[in-house]
């Protein structure tokens, strides 16, 4: 006897996350019992009378609630399709057909009302239509189903594409939008993974092909199932694109780099990843998988999403960290005797190091040569500073000035050698020294790297360090057009390899097109990184959903500011949860403490959203955050505040000592403005007092 094949669709799991928690319970109680016996006689089968679908049935989930089943006449796979109200449950099964589509062999849910609706323009001209450069065989491969074909022969708008979509495949909508927002036919078909044999009879088999996992996922675990279920509903934990499961899912014989602009999912493949490697590649009991980002707030964010698709046993194996916390805890375990100087801590040494300053020189340029040039190259000597490159430094040294100057470097070592303190840099170079003398001390097989474009190289030469070099060892994601923090690496340089293992993610599933192509503009005419030395266009990015436009409001004082955002607050306060789907981000924390406390003041709750901290959306309010802490976090509205002349970009974070510097300066802060605008899911709203930003209106 085959095995039973119990799966979810997507749409199941939409109409589960709207019904009454009460019945949910009911729900996931059935479920438990479908997967142990689909085939008892408890369940209670029916029906469905005028129906398009035979194998369509109807399943009690108490008096008033039903599942519809699609349920094989011999074989041995189940479908829970939907859960809803009695009458409306019916209804939403007598209009559906679930097929294996002959062309992509996926598993597809057709409203075939909807497929089979009148044309009623059939007369439209050819060369009107979106897709007349399309041919028959092309709409097949994208999905589109047979009956669909002449609706899609005539669409002449975007509109009337968004129109359909509710009646059209997931993935074949999604071809025809990648098609229409410039994709090439190739490029598009090479997403598609087809399978030359195809029995649209073979349901389990039509399961376990890429297209349908984007829409279907097979019960195998109970335990996983109760975790998803009782959590909210978010469909990445479940659901990947065929290009983002075709990275996850791979053994790869090297290190790995992605690439993607915001919103393309980057983040959501790197926990699917970690979690495939716990499961798949090292499955030792004592295999670690490392997953580290930049900041600890990230990390806590990350490790929060990654419990809600991984089971607990295999997460106790993969650990999830930032990485300067990760080097300080490892010190420790170590006995180092070294505490991490950050921050104001260095102040006073820099000033008593720079009383040794010859004539000419600022300290800002004693500050960046150190962050760009001394630190990320490891220089302890003044040999090795003769030798150093400073490709990126606007003023140029002769090889007498490096002498001169080198004495305040040596001096700022000397004081922070006297005080125990080490700068993060020389703490990763102290690991990485303590792992060479004692080679296989550490229990990881792999490491996974979000937010690359924020680490630098010494970052990278320790990630080297901590996991053999092996198939599938390092896995990183980046977009160094949201480099906020200055740093830049070239992944070679560090000892790692991604040569013919580079690929991009280019369907951004966050932002709409307006706010994403409005986002773009900020970083005209700039140049971005690969992470290896090469160049990242935007171009082949898309946005496959669309909306208004970012809203932008200029006032003449902080009050009609205020009583703007109000105003667009007040019609969501009746809902807490759409209240939590707004954050205000700002430059500064000083500038959000003033928004928080007008908001307070008019009986408008808020949360902030703290560093250091995961982001709670249980709790009620309006979110406020830096923009340098919304990075990561996304949101239905996002309102950019304070975006004025003075404040973008701030006037501390361009204290650059020359021309190339004030440029790359200029260029995280745009690009920190870029990252705040593309964490809304819908709408962008801007506001400032008197003159906006130059970045506004260039």
């Amino acid at each position: 006897m085959s095995e039973i094949v119990v799966a979810l669709g997507s749409d199941f799991l939409s109409a589960y996350s709207r019904i009454p928690r009460k019945q949910q319970g009911k729900v996931r109680e059935f479920i438990r019992k479908f997967k142990l016996n689909p085939k008892s006689s408890g369940i209670n089968y029916e029906r469905i009378h005028d129906s398009h679908d035979s194998h369509i049935w109807s399943v009690r989930i108490d008096q008033n609630y039903r599942g519809i089943v699609h349920r094989p006449d011999g074989g041995c796979t189940y479908i829970l399709l939907w859960v809803d109200h009695h009458d409306d449950a019916y209804a939403w099964a007598k209009r559906r057909k679930v097929v294996i589509h002959p062309e992509t062999g996926s598993l597809q849910v057709l409203d075939v009302e909807a497929s089979e609706a009148v044309i009623e323009n059939p007369s439209v001209k050819d060369e009107l239509c979106l897709f007349r450069k399309l041919k028959d065989r092309h709409l097949r491969q994208f999905g589109v189903p047979e009956i669909m074909i002449p609706q899609v022969r005539c669409l002449t708008s975007e509109e009337e594409l968004d129109d359909l979509s509710a009646a059209l495949p997931f993935e074949a909508l999604e071809c025809l939008q990648m098609f229409n927002a410039g994709f090439d036919l190739e490029e598009i078909l090479s997403e598609i993974a087809v399978d030359a044999d195809i029995d649209t009879d073979d349901f389990s088999t039509a399961l376990e092909r890429d297209g349908s996992k984007r829409s279907f996922w097979v019960v195998d675990d109970e335990l996983e199932l109760a975790e998803m279920l009782a959590a909210p509903l978010e469909k990445w934990r479940v659901f990947l694109h065929p290009s983002q499961r075709r990275l996850v899912e791979r053994d790869w014989n090297g290190p790995v780099r992605v690439l993607g602009g915001a919103g393309t999912g980057k983040t959501v493949v790197a926990m699917h990843r970690a979690k495939w490697l716990a499961e798949n590649a090292f499955t030792n009991p004592h295999d670690m998988i490392l997953f580290t980002t930049f900041t600890r707030n990230l990390a806590g964010d990350i490790r929060e999403n990654l419990k809600k698709i991984t089971p607990a046993d295999v997460m106790k194996r993969i650990e999830v960290v930032n990485l300067d916390e990760w080097v300080w805890s490892f010190l420790k375990r170590n006995r180092y005797d070294y505490r991490i100087a950050i921050g104001k801590v260095t102040r006073d040494f820099w000033e008593k190091a720079l009383s040794l300053s010859p004539e000419g020189y600022q300290e800002p340029f004693f500050r960046e040569e150190w962050d760009r040039v001394i630190q990320p190259q490891g220089i302890d000597t003044l040999r090795e500073y003769l030798k150093c490159s400073r490709t990126g430094r606007g003023t140029r040294l002769t090889r007498k000035q490096r002498k001169e100057i080198w004495h305040v470097f040596e001096e700022y070592r000397r004081l922070l050698d006297d005080a125990g303190l080490r700068e993060p840099a020389d703490a990763m170079r102290d690991v990485r020294y303590i792992l060479e003398s004692k080679p296989g001390i550490l229990p990881y097989r792999a490491v996974v790297v979000d937010e690359a474009q924020d680490m630098g190289p010494q970052e990278f030469l320790l990630i080297r360090q901590i996991v053999p070099e092996t198939g599938n060892d390092i896995f990183i994601v980046g977009d160094a057009h949201q480099r906020i923090y200055g740093k830049r690496v070239v992944l070679s340089r560090a000892g790692i390899n991604i040569r013919g293992r580079g690929r991009k993610l280019r369907i951004n599933y966050r932002t709409t097109e307006e706010n994403r192509n409005w986002a773009l503009k900020l970083l005209s005419g700039l140049s971005f990184d690969d992470l290896d030395g090469g160049i990242d266009a935007q171009e082949g990015y898309r946005s496959l959903v669309h909306g208004v436009a970012p809203e932008i409001h200029a006032f003449e004082s902080f009050d009609e500011e205020i009583e703007f955002i109000v105003s667009r607050l007040v019609p969501m306060l009746a809902s807490p949860g759409q209240m939590s789907s707004v954050c205000i981000a700002a430059r500064t924390n000083s500038l959000l403490k003033q928004y928080a406390d007008e908001l307070a003041s008019r009986g408008i709750a808020t949360c902030f959203v703290k560093p250091d901290h995961e982001e709670d959306r249980s709790s009620p309010g309006v979110r406020l955050a830096t923009m340098h802490r919304v990075k990561g976090l996304e949101f239905d509205t996002m309102i950019v505040a304070a975006v004025n002349d003075g404040v973008m970009p701030l006037p501390r974070a361009m204290s650059g000592s020359d021309a190339v510097t004030l440029k790359e300066q200029e260029k995280s802060e745009r690009a920190l403005l870029y990252v705040a605008i593309t964490r809304a899911r819908n709408l962008v709203i801007i506001t400032g007092i008197h003159t906006l930003s130059v970045f506004i209106s260039t």
